[in-house]
């Protein structure tokens, strides 16, 4: 892999980090935000600083050898831990439970990262090594055991992910079912990252010579593996959202009949809110939820309940359940009161009435089935052709 190979995918979490770098200012007491905001920085500096560019910078800067090597090594093993930490925060349960579950993980990978410093700092790396190091110095005191215990760590977070995300995919649906199944996937990379380094340090241990699996196989493996494993934990949280504002426009939209049908009532003269463009779809819904609030108030001396109650025994007589034969009865009186309206632009029938008039609907719900039944119903229909004759 050339410099390229790591530039690139440290860029792709760059950018996914600066996208919830603002997030994070806003909440950042939340811990399930820092885990993955770690998670983001520290695959992001794995990839920039284990480029071989990187890496022949890094150790001219320093005047070591191979300072790079338990640089990158604990820049794995802190994204190692990274991922667990997330993993414990995004699964939830009992805030203290978690807390010291994190903690556990934290502490843990921080006493490796601590041993590899020490023994790197006993062992002896005199020649420079920016593609080999590890089967290279496999056989060297300290520097093989330095190897083996990072390749160990990184094995046993990919071994728990593996089983943590699978479990836990096969009792959820939706989004969170599919990052978790990505998840997955991409850390069955890292385990075939670390299968061919500890074959290729291995044969080294034993006499041979298997340095192509570490050297040219491994690293490719390692990138798909974080890449795959970053969108993993991205999409249910990306996708969630872009769902849930379609839906949000979905609404909107589906309560454009209803909207339109009532537009009619409100008196002459009456200053109608203009959003902007850029108004978020929320507070679209809710304006237009209120506007035809504000509609049925000013139909509501024109409601017939009779109609109603006619219209809902025709549509149970036609098989509708209960709550669709009430939306039909509602939609066929709103259009009927519509239309009464129409017939009564001075407004006499205002105040004729002392009662309180009845608002058709209990709730976002029902507005969105009167909506669809003034579109769709034929007994709404009918009662249309019956009032306008």
């Amino acid at each position: 892999m050339t410099g390229e190979d790591y530039y690139i995918p440290a860029a792709a979490m760059a950018v996914a980090l600066a996208f919830k770098v603002p997030a994070l200012r806003h909440n950042w007491r939340d811990p399930l935000l820092r885990s993955v905001v770690a998670l983001l920085t520290l695959a992001g500096a794995v990839f920039a600083f284990a480029a071989p560019p990187t890496i022949a910078a890094v150790n001219r800067a320093t005047g070591i050898a191979n300072f790079s090597a338990p640089l990158v090594y604990c820049l794995i093993t802190a994204f190692s831990a990274s991922c667990l930490v997330l993993m414990v925060n995004w699964r939830g349960g009992e805030p203290e439970q978690t807390r010291r579950t994190s903690r556990r993980w934290i502490l843990g990978y921080s006493l490796v990262i601590v041993a590899v410093v020490v023994l790197f700092t006993l062992g002896d790396t005199p020649v420079e090594r920016l593609r080999d190091f590890d089967t290279h110095y496999a056989n060297t005191p300290y520097i093989a055991q330095m190897i083996a215990l990072y390749l160990l760590a990184h094995h046993v977070a990919a071994v728990v992910m593996v089983s943590l995300c699978w479990r836990w995919s096969l009792q959820v649906r939706g989004w969170l079912r599919v990052g978790l199944v990505i998840i997955v996937i991409g850390y069955l990379f890292n385990l075939a990252y670390d299968a061919t380094k500890m074959t290729a340090v291995a044969a080294r241990w034993f006499g041979g010579n298997l340095d192509d699996l570490s050297t040219y196989a491994a690293p490719p493996l390692a990138s798909l593996g974080a890449l795959i494993s970053a969108v993993g934990f991205v999409v249910p949280l990306v996708c969630q959202r872009l769902s849930d504002h379609w839906q949000t426009w979905a609404t909107y939209r589906r309560l454009g009949a209803l909207w339109q049908e009532v537009q009619i009532a409100a008196p002459a003269g009456t200053p109608s809110v203009r959003m902007a463009w850029w108004s978020p779809a929320e507070l679209r819904v809710i304006q237009r939820e209120s506007d035809i609030h504000d509609g049925f108030l000013h139909l509501g001396p024109y409601f017939d309940q009779d109609l109603r109650d006619g219209a809902y025994g025709a549509a149970v007589a036609h098989g509708a359940d209960e709550d669709t034969a009430r939306a039909v009865g509602d939609a066929a009186m709103v259009a009927a009161a519509v239309r009464a309206r129409s017939a009564d632009p001075e407004g006499r029938a205002v105040g004729e009435d002392d009662e309180v008039p009845v608002d058709p609907a209990d709730g976002p719900r029902d507005l969105l089935r009167i909506s669809h039944a003034l579109r769709n119903s034929p007994v709404v229909q009918e009662v249309r052709r019956r009032v306008t004759v």
